[in-house]
């Protein structure tokens, strides 16, 4: 029962986030069924319209439409009232079942996550959000503070492993991050922590420097664990849409990703560009957030985010 009530709060924060995303869906399918009795082509094609708005991307546009397309000739949908009820289906097959959680028990005796993404995602804010939530599951944290190009990334860090009440591992501002990285690694270990946190720089002089960097503390990482880095993260800000898509590419090429964390979805009208992720790259969304509390960074559910983005699955 406990469960079922924290699920249900979690959802309903989701819906709230979204409420950008789901009020432009809403209004523009209802413009477009408005009258309408038929499915046809240019019913679809209005739909395809109102996908774009929403950032859904071509790729998962395309796959979309051929759905639901195929539905119609085989007859499994006849009336318009049912285009939403197709719509749906079709989201939640690009979307899968659901990733795995960040955090799995057993396997490493730490579980290093390496976090990445560019200046103003929403990184160090994310990863502060993590450690609060493995400590409040009764986890020992360790924070690499790697991201040594910013002093602020530092000092941020360091107010939310203090409020988490995680342990902070940093030099000083200009520091070899690999470095940094070695040391928290070395302190998680001897700690017995379960989770490291890796920090990594958003910006440096050049993408090239950027990339380098990132690929030494990898390597780094792997030689004290070859099992390690255990999860990379990139973080996206919502709110940047389809340039999100480009950053993941250029990350992912240097680091291999195995997941992504969206943020800012509450501040967005275009939050479908999970589905463009999803399909397009085919790296799973693993975390989102929709706010600032530390209960808005919510592992990615497919049906509690399709019946946000749709307005389905509740009286809304």
């Amino acid at each position: 029962m406990a469960h079922g009530k924290t699920r249900d709060r979690l959802r309903a924060r989701l819906r709230r986030g979204m409420s950008r995303t789901r009020s432009r869906v809403k209004d523009s399918l209802a413009r477009v069924l408005r009258g309408r009795t038929r499915i046809d082509d240019d019913l679809l094609d209005d739909l395809e319209e109102v996908l774009f708005e929403a950032d859904v991307g071509v790729a998962a546009c395309e796959r979309i439409l051929e759905g639901l397309r195929r539905r119609v000739r085989e007859d499994r949908i006849r009336e318009v009232d049912g285009i939403r009820g197709a719509l749906r289906e079709e989201i939640l097959e690009i979307l899968g079942g659901g990733p795995e959680p960040v955090y799995r028990p057993g396997g490493a005796s730490t579980r290093v996550i390496l976090v990445a993404g560019v200046n103003g995602a929403g990184k160090t804010t994310t990863i502060g959000k993590l450690a609060g939530r493995f400590r409040q599951e009764g986890l020992n944290v360790v924070i690499a503070a790697a991201d040594t190009f910013r002093a602020a990334a530092i000092e941020q860090l360091a107010v939310w492993a203090d409020r988490a009440g995680a342990h902070l591992v940093k030099q000083e501002i200009g520091s070899d991050a690999a470095a940094v990285a070695f040391d928290a690694f070395q302190s998680a270990r001897a700690k017995g922590a379960d989770v490291l946190l890796v920090d990594t720089a958003g910006r440096l002089h050049t993408k090239r420097n950027l990339m380098e960097e990132l690929r030494k503390v990898r390597r780094v990482l792997e030689r004290q664990d070859p099992g390690a880095p255990h999860e990379c993260l990139l973080v996206i800000d919502g709110v940047t849409g389809q340039n999100g898509l480009v950053q993941a590419r250029e990350f992912n090429e240097a680091l291999g990703l195995s997941g992504i964390v969206l943020t800012k979805l509450d501040g967005t009208a275009k939050g479908g560009v999970v589905l463009a992720v999803n399909e397009e790259l085919g790296i799973p969304v693993r975390l989102v957030g929709v706010g600032e509390g530390i209960d808005d960074l919510q592992d990615f559910d497919p049906v509690a985010f399709t019946d946000a983005l749709l307005g389905t699955g509740s009286d809304d």
